[in-house]
């Protein structure tokens, strides 16, 4: 309750400018302070007039006034300078250390602010406005879009910042985790990042000139090895053998076959396939960063995932089960994910970081460039009536469903502040 009242504080959403302490003080707010996320009390540098008076100050705010001494707030010093208690119920006189009666306002607020809080946070719909978002200005949305989608980018630039640190600024390195990581496609992700972890580029470095050492190398460290009887299939047979060598040779230990999942994933994007396509792109020496770096075109950085699986895979979807006619081992929309998810956060965090904004730039306009992500949570918001022409809005839609949507933070959202604003003022 008392983040709620918070809220109300901070955007001033009270029923009326025309409020009064206990005692029948008329106060004014001329500026509601910061907000304050540490200990003590709730807003500092606070200014209210009350009666006519300036007071610059802290604000404390409690559901029952009660609360004040139950908090210990009357022996605490870090509370003589609030100049205003503001309370949800008025059950109780707060004073300071030295006795003095501190001004107390009952916070007054339309009752369609609650209800329409409630009806937000307690929404069974998985987008909690769905019904009124459409109340809701365009202006407002595109600017709360915009937001998202860098939002959701610089997170995802954080996570290359991290990586490059622990990689002692190889940023070969980096795009070998990030890729493996997205190659997972969403359901894999977690699984595809342990594998490139466990298998490091130096390593693979080592055996690039043999593109089956590799494949055994992945495939063992994946867990894929040894775990189920392919019979008389001369590949898998091989590599399990290449891999009892290597693994002996460099002390590996393979993960936990659980760690992949199939359930509901079409064969032609079974983590053996990717795993396979992973390979392909370390034989002969990975540098596919540098590569992304020195490419001038959308269409250059398209050949640079266009891999074509030989061999054994360009028939096979997993161990032992050849098929006929295979997919392309990348689609063109999975090469949209892998450019988004992959080539673009590169861009923006190696322009950050060397100073080549012209790179940020690129990320920002590669995002535009692509067509959105075709999946449920942008479906969802198109239907809601919010409409997803590019990579970057599907970006900011997916980041609004997980980090608000889906957590209920309705009061951060600027589409629940805007609906929230226009029912407090009813």
């Amino acid at each position: 309750m008392e983040h709620l009242m918070h809220y109300i504080w901070q955007h001033r959403l009270w029923r009326s400018e025309d409020m009064t302490t206990n005692d029948g003080r008329r106060v004014r707010v001329i500026d509601p302070g910061l907000l304050n996320s540490d200990a003590g009390p709730d807003f500092f540098n606070a200014k209210v007039e009350i009666d006519g008076q300036m007071w610059v100050g802290n604000i404390e705010m409690h559901v029952r006034a009660s609360d004040w001494k139950r908090h210990g707030h009357d022996h605490d010093s870090a509370y003589d300078n609030v100049v205003l208690h503001v309370v949800d119920k008025d059950d109780a006189p707060v004073y300071r250390t030295n006795g003095e009666l501190i001004p107390q306002l009952v916070l007054q607020v339309s009752p369609l602010f609650g209800t329409s809080y409630s009806q937000l946070v307690n929404s069974k719909q998985e987008l909690p406005c769905e019904s009124i978002i459409k109340d809701v200005p365009s202006l407002t949305i595109a600017e709360w879009i915009e937001r998202l989608a860098f939002e959701r980018l610089h997170g995802k630039v954080q996570r290359v910042r991290d990586l490059l640190e622990m990689f002692n600024g190889s940023w070969e390195d980096v795009c070998y985790v990030t890729l493996s990581r997205n190659l997972g496609f969403g359901i894999n992700n977690d699984a595809f990042e342990r594998l490139a972890r466990r298998t490091p580029l130096r390593l693979l470095h080592k055996h690039s000139d043999s593109l089956l050492q590799i494949e055994a190398l992945l495939f063992g460290q994946a867990g894929m090895l040894g775990t189920t009887s392919a019979g008389t299939d001369a590949y898998y047979n091989h590599l399990c053998s290449e891999y009892a060598f290597l693994a002996n040779k460099f002390s590996l230990h393979g993960m936990e076959p659980e760690s992949w999942k199939l359930f509901r994933i079409r064969p032609q994007n079974f983590p053996y396939r990717r795993i396979a396509m992973l390979a392909q792109y370390i034989s002969g020496g990975f540098r596919l960063m540098s590569n992304i770096l020195e490419a001038d075109s959308e269409k250059e950085l398209r050949k640079l995932f266009q891999v074509e699986l030989t061999g054994y895979w360009a028939k096979h979807y997993s161990f032992d089960k050849p098929q006929e006619k295979p997919s392309l081992a990348l689609s063109n929309s999975s090469i949209d994910i892998v450019l988004i998810n992959t080539v673009a956060p590169l861009y923006y965090a190696y322009g950050e970081i060397t100073g080549s904004y012209e790179l940020t730039d690129k990320a920002v306009s590669l995002l535009e460039s692509l067509k959105p992500e075709k999946n449920s949570i942008v479906t969802l918001f198109e239907r809601a009536g919010i409409a997803c022409d590019t990579a970057l809005t599907s970006q900011a839609l997916i980041e609004l469903k997980h980090s608000y949507c889906d957590a209920r933070k309705c009061l951060y959202c600027k589409i629940g502040h805007r609906l929230l604003s226009e029912a407090a003022h009813r």
